[in-house]
This record gives C-alpha cells, sequence and structure tokens, in this order.
C-alpha cells in the first residue's frame, strides 16, 4: 500500500515524538476517553488512573481495539505501537536514539527507553496503570522495576518466563519453527505476495473486525514484518535483560501486581511445550512476584486480548474502580 492508504489508515493519535531534544523514533499513540454518564459524578480531585496497554511480540496496537474500547468509557486507555510495528516508524540505520550503545535494537531496555520518553511526550499524567502481553509483560516489568513511582498497578498478561529459553525443546521451536515462519510472511510482504494473496482472499487477518483494513495493511507491510521477526529474535536478550534488572532493583511494593493466564499459553503449540510454559511461569511468579493476583480465564490462551477480551477488560475496569474507591476513602 501507498503513503496515502497509510495516512487514511494512521490513527487520530499519532505522535511524532521527540526526546531530551534528540530525534529518538516516531511512535504512534491512540489515547481515548469515551467518560460514561455514571462516572462523571466522581470529585475533580479524585485521580483518573490512565492505563497503557503493550501488545504481545511482533503485534501491533489493534490488538487492543476491543478492550480499549469497553475500558475507555471509565478512564483513559492509551495503546502504542512499538518502534517499527504499526504505524511507528521503523529507524534508518543513518538514524540514531542515542540508547543504542546500552540497549541493542528490538530489545526490552531499547523498547522501555522508547515507551518512556514518549508517555513523557505526550503529557501522560502519573502513575498509570500498565498491561503488557507476553513481550508487552517483560516491557512492562522491566519498566516497573526501573520508573516505579510512575507505575500504580502493574499487569501481566501470560508473561513469558526468563528460564524457558534455557530449554532446548523450547529453543528448538521459537527459533526452528516460529521464527521461520515469521521470515516467510516478512518475504511474502516484500515481494508483494502477501497483497496478492489478500486480493485473492487466499490469506486472512488475524483479527477480523472495523480494523480489518489495517491488518490487511500490517500483513503486506515489509516494515512491520521484519520489526515483529527482529522482536522474536532478541527475545531471549530482551528476557535476559529483565532478569538482570529485577535482581538490581526490586519492584516497589506500592506497586500491585496482577497475573492472568488462560487454559494453556499456546493452544496450537504441542502439550509438552505448554506444561513446559505453564510449570516455570508458576516458578518465576512465586520467586518474583508471590503476592501477585492471579485471574485465571477459562477457555483462553495467549489470544486472549482479542478473543477474550470482555475479560481482559471486566479486571482493568475492577482496577480503576478499586483504585477510585481508595481515593474517595481517603
Amino acid at each position: 500500500m501507498d503513503y496515502g492508504e497509510r495516512r487514511k489508515l494512521e490513527p487520530n493519535g499519532h505522535l511524532k515524538s521527540d526526546g531530551d531534544g534528540k530525534r529518538f523514533c516516531t511512535l504512534s499513540i491512540c489515547c481515548k476517553t469515551v467518560l460514561a454518564l455514571d462516572t462523571r459524578h466522581l470529585s475533580p480531585d479524585i485521580t483518573r488512573y490512565t492505563i497503557i496497554l503493550d501488545a504481545p511480540t511482533g503485534m501491533s496496537s489493534d490488538v487492543w481495539l476491543h478492550v480499549q474500547e469497553s475500558v475507555s468509557t471509565l478512564t483513559k486507555v492509551c495503546t502504542y505501537d512499538r518502534m517499527g510495528l504499526g504505524f511507528s516508524k521503523r529507524l534508518m540505520q543513518n538514524e540514531t536514539t542515542g540508547t543504542e550503545k546500552v540497549w541493542g535494537m528490538s530489545t526490552a531496555g531499547r523498547m522501555v527507553d522508547d515507551l518512556h520518553r514518549l508517555l513523557q511526550a505526550a503529557g501522560i499524567a502519573k502513575p498509570f496503570i500498565l498491561v503488557g502481553s507476553e513481550l508487552g509483560a517483560l516491557n512492562g516489568r522491566f519498566y516497573s522495576h526501573i520508573h516505579d513511582v510512575q507505575v500504580s498497578d502493574l499487569v501481566l498478561i501470560d508473561p513469558v518466563p526468563e528460564d524457558v529459553f534455557e530449554e532446548d525443546q523450547w529453543k528448538e521451536y521459537w527459533y526452528g519453527k516460529l521464527l521461520p515462519s515469521l521470515q516467510a510472511k516478512q518475504f511474502s510482504a516484500a515481494t508483494g505476495l502477501s497483497r496478492m494473496l489478500i486480493i485473492l482472499g487466499a490469506i486472512e487477518p488475524t483479527i477480523q473486525g472495523e480494523n480489518v483494513s489495517e491488518e490487511k495493511y500490517l500483513l503486506s507491510n515489509p516494515a512491520h514484518q521484519s520489526s515483529a521477526v527482529d522482536e522474536h529474535y532478541f527475545f531471549n536478550e530482551s528476557a535476559a535483560q529483565v532478569r538482570d534488572i529485577t535482581k538490581f532493583k526490586p519492584l516497589s511494593s506500592r506497586t500491585s501486581v496482577s497475573v492472568i493466564t488462560g487454559d494453556s499459553f499456546d493452544e496450537e503449540i504441542p502439550a509438552h511445550l505448554n506444561q513446559m510454559v505453564a510449570k516455570l511461569q508458576k516458578k518465576f511468579l512465586k520467586e518474583s512476584y508471590p503476592s501477585a493476583n492471579h485471574i485465571h480465564i477459562k477457555g483462553a490462551d495467549r489470544r486472549m486480548i482479542y478473543k477474550k477480551p470482555s475479560a481482559i477488560s471486566q479486571h482493568l475496569r475492577k482496577l480503576v474502580n478499586q483504585r477510585q474507591a481508595k481515593q474517595q476513602s481517603e
């Protein structure tokens, strides 16, 4: 698709952001607030906690569409695209963020730095509720441990335990099967094959609904597909960064943690891999966040964000209501 089509699909909340006086990247952030009548009685002194949503590995912010629509009737909800995904720009080789000497491209450290600058540039009020799924959960943990006073609540959806990449069977699946399939999608987008197959109806977007045009655009966008490959390729490095950061700086006791999981991590992968993730996930949560509130969603897996969004929305609305009730009672 050409530039005109991109501009037509680009969300109204697109923000070109410069951090610390230096161009670091152009990220897309979209915040929505449609307060319901029953929430307008709240005192103006009551803080409306903004919710920040960080998508799963290699996915754009449109996966949060239904969650954002539902929860924005209660408070401001912001989604954003990580660098290179969706409508966020992928840096050229001659461009710099000033952080590449510290964090590698497409790793959690770099993403958290980008997010921190983006939220500052967008003027997002603090503290906020930070929600992340898979890689987004890694980013959420990294951010919350480093910028703890900014995060009131951390919500982890299907968090991937760092130790899983020490298992040969998982590495074989991740780098031997999953990554090559994503590289094939990247090649298909780069050669124009994806666009042709979409026109012919041979391939369909993962997420259906009112944003299906955006999904089709991303399927045929080589830059988006390339960034998706990079995020998966460097996931192990991101996990190592988060492991080191969380050991160096414990999470503040003021930050509440919730963990949302389904019946399995991914119903499309072999049962023994799901069992491996579940076992390591249980161990990591016990060691890292022993007091976390664990929510189980029946019949769900890692796709719950767009297949069972009402369950996610219900928990987020409950968090916001609890925070506001606590303020009113003080």
